[in-house]
């Protein structure tokens, strides 16, 4: 049942994207998060449920930071295979938030690498709710040991 305290079906996801099995049991918990990726097109998603809203309706502040803190180094993984198969943890992630993203609101992100060097990777995204911007996040993420084969992603 689509309701209000339950917006989000495997029927209301846009055409293209598929369940995101990455992250581990934080993001699988507070998830479901989707991707899309199209040749060099890569596009991270999540349809805001009752679960992710603040008091006031709309998506909660943490959850839009994780929502970042995901879209920005996978992207990274998926259009630079120099750091495909590296861990990449945060060590500074910076969130403008530009507009609130209502309950039912399809959230979509996409995110580039600016530089890579030896050790580090920026980055920067930009993240719209129902097509306006709501939070532009950038970020800077060490470059980790290559992800062990049995991990998802």
């Amino acid at each position: 049942m689509n309701t209000p305290e339950n917006a989000a079906t495997v029927n209301d996801t846009p055409a293209g994207f598929v369940a995101l099995e990455a992250g581990g049991p934080y993001i699988q918990h507070n998830g479901p998060l989707y991707v899309l990726h199209q040749g060099k097109v890569v596009k991270f998603g999540f349809r805001v449920e009752r679960r992710h809203t603040n008091p006031m309706g709309n998506l909660h502040g943490g959850m839009m930071a994780t929502f970042c803190d995901m879209l920005v180094p996978l992207s990274v993984h998926r259009k630079s295979d120099q750091v495909a198969d590296r861990f990449l943890p945060t060590i500074s992630l910076q969130i403008d938030y530009l507009a609130p993203a209502p309950l039912g609101a399809w959230v979509e992100g996409e995110a580039d690498p600016l530089r890579i060097t030896r050790s580090l990777v920026f980055a920067q995204g930009l993240v719209t709710a129902g097509g306006v911007p709501c939070a532009r996040v950038s970020g800077v993420f060490k470059i980790g040991p290559a992800v062990p084969s049995n991990a998802v992603e």
